[in-house]
């Protein structure tokens, strides 16, 4: 099925070029291992790349690269073991680029919270405000 169909509403909420991303890697991920979740895990992955979720949609990183532990790993074998994931929020980015981010979503207490933590409220007000957004 061609991405456009498949497309999940935060990236039709996203600029043109993170549809184009996630639509490219989508509609060659279903050529390779056929429709279904492993397509969806593909088009994400290569999203994260250049993209963070924020609130609702996604929006460029300040720079290309892996968001998370699990996307950093290397070998096909590794990166194939399910592994918790940082949902979209680059959680390889400073801790001031990460405060800056939970200000814009509103995040309160984040001054006190740990890198981990900022990460973890980021992932959670994201999923909050995609349900609204849905909803």
């Amino acid at each position: 099925m061609p991405a456009k169909q498949e497309m999940p509403s935060t990236i039709r909420r996203s600029p043109k070029r993170a549809q184009e991303v996630w639509g490219k890697a989508h509609d060659s991920a279903v050529e390779t291992y056929g429709e279904g979740e492993r397509a969806h895990r593909t088009a994400f992955s290569a999203l994260k790349h250049e993209f963070q979720k924020v609130g609702d949609h996604w929006e460029p990183k300040d720079g290309k690269g892996p968001s998370d532990q699990q996307a950093r790993r290397s070998t096909p074998a590794a990166r194939n073991r399910p592994r918790e994931t940082a949902g979209g929020v680059d959680a390889n980015a400073s801790k001031s680029e990460l405060y800056a981010t939970a200000k814009k979503l509103g995040v309160e207490g984040r001054s006190r919270m740990s890198k981990n933590q900022l990460v973890e409220a980021i992932d959670k007000e994201n999923r909050r405000q995609t349900r609204k957004a849905r909803g």
